[in-house]
């Protein structure tokens, strides 16, 4: 699958991205703690350059 940066991305494709099951994406979502999403009607959305800048956060808070 293409992830390209020039649009939004799916939760199928940040879970993808990030190595991750889409529940936990849901999760974070519910506890404030995962990346940044947006709702688009009622489908929730990612900003690609945040879902990075969101996993360098986590690369130095290790």
């Amino acid at each position: 699958m293409d992830l390209a940066r020039d649009r939004t991305w799916t939760p199928d494709e940040v879970a993808r991205f990030l190595g991750v099951p889409k529940a936990t994406l849901y999760q974070w979502r519910y506890l404030g703690i995962g990346p940044k999403a947006s709702r688009v009607g009622r489908h929730l959305r990612y900003l690609p350059d945040d879902v990075i800048a969101w996993f360098r956060e986590q690369q130095n808070a290790a």
